[in-house]
């Protein structure tokens, strides 16, 4: 079993796998060649592009996951809401109205994002055996929140007011996407995604409650979907789940997924403090670290993966070798465009040297 996958199930490893959210970019100069000649909608779309993507930081990094080269909101034109890049996404009509959520229709994710599941199949002929491949879609409640708002915002101000004047049209708009998203990673997993993500990066902006109420629900309803399906299938299918700006939800997120993604805003030993062993953890350094210098990096790598194998001395085995069980080492958030493709390899060499056995 690959190392990623027995560290998703808590298993003991002899390293800490890592890989880096969004590992698979601008920061890479082969990508910014391919992009040249294509735009990013049809890098995603067509999936012999999406597979040469995804591929690119497997042997220059040597990272111990894939991750499919897409976007969360991909799913959304099958709905019925155009989707266009600038270069970040723009929706030229957003969902704010009744009538707008009542249009929208859960989609067919063969119908209409076929070149995914397409793309996952062409990688697992392409990919070696120790690297699985990582599905992934938008959360339900982050997914709305671009509807609404027409792309990225910093106030969440239509959002808000949706879920605080019509809460039920929001339940209906989160419903259908949450309907949507459970497809659309199903149909990746019967592609061969071997693990699969769920990104929820606004759900930090909503107060613990409102999280309750809108976003947690929703997110646990699809991977306790997908979760079922590979069960049924007989594959062991890990779910992980980004909650970006966590700290103020750490107590709402046992019982999601396999595995939490956690930002850099809340330190991996006090969130395993807080959530006992019984999950497992993913993330979480600082993006910027990797600006730094080297011996920043490395200070920074050695500091995380030494307070979380203390704090599992302290509370679970003092006497077994090795890394820390149940940690995918990964960035807080995704990887910027201005890193130096170097300083990400280094990161990976030293989450290599440090949370080895024999490094201990």
């Amino acid at each position: 079993m690959p190392l990623f996958i027995r560290a998703c199930r808590g298993a003991a490893v002899e390293r800490t796998p890592v890989w880096i959210m969004r590992q698979a970019g601008r920061y890479l100069p082969e990508y910014r060649a391919l992009r040249e000649k294509h735009d990013f909608l049809t890098a995603c779309r067509t999936p012999e592009l999406a597979c040469a993507i995804t591929l690119q930081p497997i042997e220059r990094l040597g990272v111990d996951a894939a991750i499919l080269f897409s976007d969360i909101l991909i799913p959304a034109p099958g709905m019925g809401v155009p989707v266009r890049f600038d270069p970040g996404p723009r929706i030229d009509e957003p969902i704010r109205t009744v009538a707008a959520i009542t249009r929208l229709r859960v989609s067919d994710p063969l119908e209409a994002t076929g070149f995914v599941p397409a793309a996952v199949s062409l990688l697992k002929k392409e990919l070696p055996p120790h690297v699985p491949l990582i599905g992934f879609a938008g959360a339900p409640f982050t997914v709305a929140a671009y509807l609404v708002e027409g792309g990225a915002t910093k106030s969440f101000s239509n959002i808000k007011q949706l879920l605080y004047s019509d809460p039920r049209s929001t339940h209906e708009l989160l419903a259908k996407l949450t309907d949507t998203m459970a497809a659309y990673l199903g149909a990746q997993i019967d592609a061969g995604a071997d693990a699969v993500m769920l990104f929820d990066t606004w759900a930090g902006i909503l107060a613990p409650e409102d999280y309750r109420a809108f976003a947690r629900p929703y997110a646990a309803r699809v991977l306790a979907t997908v979760a079922a399906k590979a069960r049924a299938t007989g594959c062991d299918v890990p779910t992980i789940y980004y909650c970006g700006d966590a700290a103020a939800l750490i107590a709402e997120l046992p019982g999601i997924a396999d595995v939490l993604g956690l930002d850099w805003r809340l330190p991996l030993h006090i969130a395993r403090g807080r959530l006992g062993t019984s999950i497992s953890l993913q993330g979480n350094l600082d993006p910027a670290v990797l600006l730094a210098p080297r011996e920043v990096i490395r200070a920074r790598t050695a500091s995380m993966l030494t307070s979380l194998r203390n704090t599992e001395l302290a509370s679970v085995d003092p006497n077994r070798p090795g890394p820390a069980r149940g940690h995918v080492f990964n960035l807080g958030h995704g990887i910027t465009p201005d890193v130096p493709p170097d300083n990400a390899r280094y990161l990976v060499d030293c989450v290599r040297e440090l949370s080895s056995v024999r490094g201990q």
